[in-house]
């Protein structure tokens, strides 16, 4: 299981949390912990990755920060 902080751009209400949260469920993220402009997230890199997470959280209309 790969434990890490990402941070998220566009977020901030209460509906964005929920958005992200579902969005980082949708691409096989384990556990969240979704705050305004965050998230920590376990998965397991044999079911997804941080490109597949990455693409789920920009069709829900937010974007991963470097």
């Amino acid at each position: 299981m790969k434990e890490m902080k990402i941070f998220i751009e566009g977020m901030s209400c209460a509906h964005c949390i929920k958005r992200v949260y579902q969005a980082l469920k949708n691409a096989d993220v384990e556990e969240a912990d979704v705050k305004i402009g965050e998230a920590k997230i376990a998965f397991d890199e044999n079911k997804t990755n941080i490109e597949k997470i990455a693409k789920s959280i920009e069709e829900a209309g937010y974007k991963l920060k470097n």
